[in-house]
Parts: C-alpha cells; structure tokens; sequence
C-alpha cells in the first residue's frame, strides 16, 4: 500500500523533530507530509530541514483545514492510506502499526486510535473527560456503536474515506464530527487500543472555557450534520 502520514502543525517548531524522528525509527516504507498550519514560528523551516514534505498554509485554517489539505493532497497523489499523526509528540509512531494491520483486513474504512479502550497511564484533564464523556454517548447512539474516544485524532483512513474527505471535512474541531459524517456516507469506523503521552512541546488550545465552547458547538454541528444531504 501507498501510505501518507499527514502531521498538522501549528507552532510546532520544538515537538516535530522528536515526532519526525519516532516516525523514522518505527515505520518505514511511507511518504511524510507536514501541513504548516499558519505557524507563527519557525515550523515550516524545521520541517523542511528535517527532508519531509511541507505544505504551508498561508494563514491559520484551523485543524480541519490543514487535514482537508493533507487527504486533498493524498487524494491527487494515489495514496491508498493516509494516517492523521499529530505533530505534538501526543502520538506513538510504534502503534501506526495496529491502526494498519486493522485497516488491512478490510472490515472498516477508517480505524481510530482509542487511548480509553485500555487507558493505561494517560489521563486527560478533567474538563476534556467530561466533554469525551459527552460526545461518547451522543455518538455511540448516532452510529450504532461503542465509541470511546471521539476526539481522537490519531486515524487510518483507506482510499474511500480520503476521496470522501478531501471533498467533505469539518472546518472547526471537526474530529468528532468527521466520524457522524462517514456514518451518514455509508462507512464503517473502528476503534483499536493505543498508547498516547503527554505533548512534548507547545501548549494545548483548549481551555476550560473553550472546553465547554467546544462542546456546545460540536453538538450543533453534529445534530445540524444528521440533517444535511451527504455527497
């Protein structure tokens, strides 16, 4: 398979040479892109000293667009799997693994990396399990299925769902909508076990305040999401 690991980046200059150097050292045989998401700092340049493929957004689309850009890219490029890996150093390249061995045996289109199917040492902060708590129930009623970490956004998506998103892909914290919209396409979700750690650099967006934004926010999408006609 041709695979893609698309990495979004935002202000990531100081976690993406760990994050490229664990990719390296885990999993061989796929291209590297990083999607520069506006960064006000010197991302674009490391990654581009670190010899992977750059993408650079002339201003801050959000995460939704700067991963758009990666499957629409994945899409021109005959990708058959395009694998969504923070550039945070959240990710664990050695569990791509488990997520592709999923996705090879042809039962579903995308495979979503759970870190609460076995939580091990990860605990997220209080305002996040309230929120994951939340979208779990919406969306495990929505699609029929125990769904456990909704905000994951460590995937593997086969050449369907990159067609598919590289057409239709949420603009705002589109994580746990993206899913409600694959459902209403006609597509089969996944979830594996994986391990995730702490970010190695920067600081999260989310605040308590915008924890709560967040969540009223997606729930709308969501809902309004159940209504529209999917192409």
């Amino acid at each position: 398979m041709k695979i893609l690991i698309i990495i979004p980046a935002f202000n990531e200059e100081k976690s993406l040479p760990g994050v490229i150097h664990d990719l390296r050292e885990n999993i061989s045989l796929v291209d590297i892109l990083v999607v520069n998401d506006g960064s006000r700092d010197r991302t674009e340049f490391v990654a581009r000293d670190l010899g992977v493929m750059v993408l650079g957004l002339p201003f801050n689309l959000g995460i939704g667009g700067a991963m758009q850009t990666g499957y629409r890219y994945a899409e021109q490029h005959g990708y058959d799997v395009a694998v969504q890996f923070d550039g945070d150093g959240q990710h664990v390249a050695a569990e791509i693994v488990s997520l592709l061995t999923s996705l090879r045996h042809g039962r579903s289109d995308i495979i979503v990396g759970s870190r609460f199917l076995n939580p091990g040492e990860y605990r997220s902060p209080f305002f996040r399990r309230i929120g994951s708590w939340i979208f779990s129930t919406v969306l495990s009623a929505i699609l029929g299925m125990k769904v456990t970490d909704t905000t994951s956004g460590f995937r593997a998506a086969n050449r369907r769902v990159i067609e598919f998103f590289a057409r239709n892909y949420p603009e705002d914290y589109p994580e746990v909508e993206s899913l409600v919209l694959l459902h209403r396409a006609g597509m089969t979700i996944e979830e594996v076990s994986v391990q995730m750690r702490d970010r190695t650099g920067g600081r999260s967006s989310i605040t308590p305040i915008r924890s709560a934004y967040y969540m009223i926010k997606v729930l709308l999408a969501v809902f309004i999401d159940l209504l529209k006609k999917v192409r």
